[in-house]
């Protein structure tokens, strides 16, 4: 394992997940590889994966550590939203397990070139693939104060929101910002701290995570990802989904009970009109988290949150 990388609830993801010897099995999100390499590892000797990666860098990253196992890992830079017609172009049209690991890795993070996050700084892009999509920065030079708030509130839930987008928008004459250190500096100055009450995360936090989804529109990618896998899921194959702020958590939340029910005929409707069956049934109720020991040791970790669900017969 490279230095810094950590996946999250690597167990918890293998015991769901279950992956077999001989199985097909999608790793929608390769990040550091740390998900793929175990899934790989517990499907040998000829069980075979498929990784996908908006960011280039990481595709690049995985394939280079991962060259032991050869031809059983196939790797393609693309994003999830693309996954109905990544997959099957492939040779992973039918497939045993499929794991979204919604966080951003630990490279992405310390990238300097990307402004991912406030610590490492660098350039505000936050674009997973580079060579699609507006810089974060630009939104933050164009749009109105009104639409910064929205922005904000929407993918952030960020109560200070309309204070934060008019401070971006009055500084922009004579200090634009358009690095993570001048987005940092400028949250931090807005929405002091209580001193009695120390943070447990950066004020810049939600800001951040709201301009990351809005660049890459993250939470549509979701739903489209979510609707392919259970269409290139075998019966009896597994859905395991980690995220990491209630937007993401929500989404697939209300997603497998959807699947879990499968009538969408309104309440006042006394027989099923619309013909859908359930397609998941879920494996975790509730949903897992992290142990204490584990958010000891790996800090990011302890937002991360645990829903999985097994394909029923067509």
């Amino acid at each position: 394992m490279e230095a810094g990388h950590q996946p999250v609830m690597p167990d918890e993801v293998l015991g769901t997940l279950a992956p077999q010897p001989g199985s097909l099995q999608i790793d929608a999100t390769v990040g550091g590889g740390g998900h793929t390499e175990r899934i790989l590892e517990a499907a040998t000797p000829d069980g075979r994966v498929l990784g996908l990666d908006a960011d280039e860098a990481a595709i690049e990253r995985v394939g280079r550590r991962l060259a032991r196992f050869g031809d059983r890992l196939v790797l393609r830079r693309a994003n999830f939203r693309e996954l109905a017609d990544v997959a099957p172009g492939a040779g992973f049209a039918a497939v045993d397990g499929l794991l979204f690991d919604l966080g951003l890795s630990s490279f992405q993070l310390a990238d300097t070139d990307r402004g991912f996050g406030f610590r490492a700084g660098g350039p505000l892009d936050m674009r997973f693939d580079a060579t699609h999509g507006v810089p974060a920065a630009e939104l933050l030079e164009t749009l109105s104060a009104d639409e910064l708030a929205a922005l904000f509130r929407k993918y952030g839930e960020e109560p200070a929101a309309w204070r934060i987008a008019k401070a971006i928008v009055a500084a922009r004459p004579s200090a634009p910002v358009r690095t993570a250190e001048d987005l940092a500096a400028l949250v931090e100055r807005v929405v002091p701290g209580n001193p009695r009450q120390p943070r447990r995360t950066h004020p810049a936090t939600r800001v951040f995570q709201a301009l990351r989804i809005a660049v890459n529109g993250e939470l549509e990618a979701l739903q489209a990802g979510l609707e392919a896998a259970v269409e290139l899921l075998r019966p009896g194959g597994r859905l395991v989904v980690l995220s990491y702020h209630s937007l993401e958590d929500r989404i697939v939340k209300q997603f497998l009970n959807a699947e879990r029910r499968g009538c969408v005929c309104p309440p006042e409707v006394p027989v099923c009109v619309c013909g859908r069956s359930p397609r998941l049934r879920l494996v975790t109720r509730p949903s897992l988290t992290p142990t204490a020991a584990e958010i000891d040791a790996n800090p990011r970790a302890r937002s991360a949150r645990l829903r999985a669900a097994e394909r029923l017969a067509a």
